[in-house]
This record gives C-alpha cells, structure tokens and sequence, in this order.
C-alpha cells in the first residue's frame, strides 16, 4: 500500500534581510549623518546622475550598502552589495574596510568642467609646498625637496584609486538592481547559517556556513558578469542548495534543543568529560555468563596471561572514526566506534579481508590494547600495504552497519575535533589548531594522542568490568598463520 502521509511543511525561517537588523540603533546614526553631510533624494527630482550616501553594512562575508529614503523609511534593497573571497586571510579582509570607507571629498576646479582633486591632495600640496620651501631655506639640496613637494600630492591623488583595483580582486560587487535583489534572497539566507554558527560551536554548523559563504561567492561572480536571465538555471540551483542548509541548520537547531531533556535518558551515569558524551552501542539479550557455566558463543575473555610478542593476543579493540551519526532524536554525534576484535570474524563483515585485519590487529598486542586504524595504516608502510591486507573501507563500514543493527557490541564515541583528529593520525604525526584567543597554532603531537586513548581505554575498562563486548555470533575461524607479508613492514 502506498504511504500517503504528507511531507510536513519546511521549517526553516525566510528571514529577510533588511540594515543592521541586528543594530537597529546603528542604522539610526548612520540615517542621521547621511542627512547631515550626504545627498537624500527627497523628491522625484533626483536624476541618474545623482550620487545618493551610501551606508556601508560591514559583515563577515562582505558588505551591503544601503541607500537612505528622504521619508525616513527603511530602504527594501541594497544599492551594491559586495561577497568576499571564502577562507579570506586578514589582508584580505582588510580589502573590505578599505572599500567600504567614506567617499573623498573632492574639489572642483572650475564650474565648466568635471576635472577635480580630492581634499586630502589640496591639503598635502599646501603642506608639502611650504615644507619644501623651509627645507630649502635651510640648505636642503632642490634635487631631493622640488620631486618630493611634487610627488606627495600626486601619491595622495592617485594611490588610493591603485589600492581599490588591488582590492577589488579579493571582492565581487553587484549593483544591478535584479542582481542585488536576487543576491539579497541569498545573502539573508547565509546570514542565518552564520548567526547559527556563531550561536553554537557545533562542527556541522561551521561547516553549512563556509558551503554557504562559497555559494554567495560564486553567486556575485555569475552576476558580477552576466545578466540574471542569462544564468538563471544556476542561479537556481545556488538558492536551493542554500535553502536546503538552513533547512539542515534548522533540523540541528532544533536537535540541540531536545540534547538537554534527553541526555539524561541516553546518558546513564552522566560519563561525558573532555572525549565528549560515550554512549554505548546496543547490546543484545545474550545472557551473561555465570561461574562454573561455560560463557556463550562468541564472547571475549578479558583476562589471559601475556603473550610473547609473536603470539595472537584476542583480547585487543579496534578503534575507527567514521561518518557521524545520530542514534536517534536528541542523542549525541557519534563519530568514532571501537569494537572488539572478534568482530572482524563476523559472516558480516567482509571476508577475507576482516580475518586479514584481525589477524594484524592481534599478533605482538598487549591484552585490553585499543588499536586506532590509523596505528594500522602506519604499521602498513603508511598504508601502501593495505591491498595486501584488505579492504579496510569496506571492512569498517560492515562492521559499523554490525553495530548500528545490535549484531554485536560496541563502544560509541563523539570525540571533539581535536582527539578524532589525532586518533585518525600515525602514532608519530602531530595535529595543527588555531587558537583564535591566542592568535597562534597549537601543535598537539603522540603524547596528547596517547592521553586520549587513555581516556578511551578507562571508559571502556569500566564498561567491561559489567559485561564484555559481544563480538557477534557464528564467528569464523582466525587464520592460522599471516596470510599475507606485510608483518615485518611493523
């Protein structure tokens, strides 16, 4: 039978976007020093030639200018809005305020023609002129002060226009009145995903607001050069992709919302410190072992004696980031697994590449070990043995596809940016990161690798203390000897 259910109407807000929306009081002074020292049309008297005040809106991803209405009403559209280049450096940036200044004041040289000089040119002309003439009067060679007194004033005229073009080429400004409309549509929609972003220092909302900020990149340089009809197709696509991540910005809002009501349910116990929340991956009804019974199928023992260094240690964990995920309404992000080893046996997960896998992960292993996949990419000649081991792509996602329908057991973690980075990186390789407040890069290299998978390996030790990690029924054989040579490459 066909669902007939309907779609549930979009819940994304279409907010528009009008002058410092967020600084009403800001729009006001500016309203009042346009009226005082700038040109207001009043009146339908004012031609095309008229060059009305602008009021520069300065963001984080450019700028709108706005015109100021004689009635004292709110203008609807921007006159030019401008889109800075994504991943702008702080030059760059500085682009925006060079651009946005206010207009020089200039001075006619005759009322008959259009010829004239910026203020600050008369200025220094004036200056440079009497202190050409008190260096000269005390001996100052003419050779070195006449080009200096002509060329200050001549830097001051006609640099700036020099800076604009430099500038220029880290900014696309629209000021077609179709294209600033349209560019407004999107420009309120990116403001959304940047607000949300700023709001809360949540991974996949920084991450819509720099897609976004490329969509209005690449928006302004369609219409910074073609006419709206021309492109309309891709004008199109750009504000739908835009539209669907405030949709997802919005469903996130709205999840982070529920995340305090529910924790408390997904969380038991409240173990949450500096890995982030680690709720556990469902367990089956398999019923534990008691003593003098012997344990189900498939289970792992957690205490053995050590092994030497060439013999298969069982007792080892297999720790791999992957695609977050949400296991349910209001739950945490889950972005990285550790499963014990005895998963890579199951009929489940690719074969014979898990056995393989196993087969590596648990020769010369000390007992209760967590061995992050990318230990195994360095053990493997930086990965260029892993043909010869397997598909380890097709292994992790089988085995996650295991966890998530509850054929085996797993530990669930959301790690911040920082430990999923550096568990994802060599045992010998260092993790960058910007601290903004410091203004300098942190280097963050094994020892700080090696204190999260501490943290990992306490938490899983409590965990185990109640019931192993179920590996999965109808496990298979583990091979018998290395299947493949790339052991000595450890």
């Amino acid at each position: 039978m066909t669902d007939t259910t309907p779609t549930p109407p979009r819940m994304t807000p279409r907010p528009s976007l009008g002058p410092f929306a967020r600084d009403p009081r800001r729009w006001e002074a500016e309203q009042e020093r346009a009226l005082r020292t700038g040109h207001v049309c009043r009146d339908t008297a004012c031609t095309s030639t008229c060059e009305p005040a602008l009021v520069h809106e300065r963001t984080g991803w450019g700028w709108l200018a706005w015109t100021v209405p004689g009635d004292g009403t709110l203008p609807e559209r921007p006159r030019q809005i401008g889109v800075l280049t994504p991943g702008a450096t702080r030059t760059q940036r500085l682009a925006v305020r060079w651009l946005t200044r206010r207009p020089a004041i200039r001075i006619a040289l005759s009322h008959t023609s259009d010829v004239s000089l910026r203020l600050s040119t008369a200025a220094v002309g004036v200056i440079s002129l009497f202190t050409a003439l008190f260096a000269l009067n005390h001996g100052a060679p003419a050779d070195i002060v006449l080009p200096t007194m002509l060329l200050a004033p001549l830097l001051t005229e006609h640099l700036p226009d020099r800076i604009d073009e430099r500038a220029r080429e880290h900014i696309r400004t629209v000021e077609d009145v179709a294209a600033c409309q349209y560019l407004q549509r999107l420009a309120a929609l990116h403001t959304y995903l940047v607000q949300a972003a700023a709001d809360n220092d949540r991974y996949e909302l920084r991450r819509s607001a720099e897609v976004g900020h490329h969509l209005l990149w690449d928006a302004a340089g369609l219409l910074q050069d073609q006419d709206t009809r021309a492109v309309s197709a891709q004008l199109i696509d750009h504000e739908r992709l835009m539209v669907q991540l405030a949709d997802q910005v919005t469903q996130t809002l709205a999840r982070i919302r529920t995340e305090p009501r529910s924790g408390e349910t997904n969380q038991p116990g409240g173990h949450e410190g500096p890995l982030g929340p680690y709720p556990p991956g469902s367990r089956p009804t398999t019923p534990r072992p008691t003593p003098g019974t012997s344990r189900p199928r498939g289970t792992v023992f957690m205490t053995q004696p050590e092994s030497g260094p060439a013999d298969r240690t069982t007792d080892v964990f297999l720790l791999f980031a992957h695609e977050p995920y949400y296991p349910g309404p209001g739950a945490r992000e889950i972005n990285t697994t550790v499963v014990a080893a005895g998963s890579l046996l199951h009929p489940q997960v690719r074969q014979p590449d898990g056995a393989r896998i196993h087969d590596l992960l648990t020769r010369g292993r000390r007992p209760g070990e967590i061995i992050p996949l990318a230990t195994l990419t360095h053990e493997l000649g930086g990965g260029a043995d892993w043909p010869k081991a397997g598909d380890w792509e097709r292994v992790t996602t089988d085995l996650l596809h295991l966890v998530r329908s509850g054929e085996c057991d797993a530990l669930s973690l959301g790690l911040p940016e920082i430990g999923r980075a550096l568990v994802c990186t060599g045992p010998h390789s260092h993790v960058r990161a910007y601290d903004a407040a410091a203004n300098d890069f942190i280097v963050h290299g094994p020892a700080e690798r090696a204190a999260v998978l501490a943290e990992v390996g306490a938490f899983l030790a409590s965990l185990v203390t109640e019931q192993d990690l179920w590996p999965g029924d109808g496990l298979l054989a583990p091979l018998a000897r290395p299947a493949w040579t790339g052991q000595e490459s450890r």
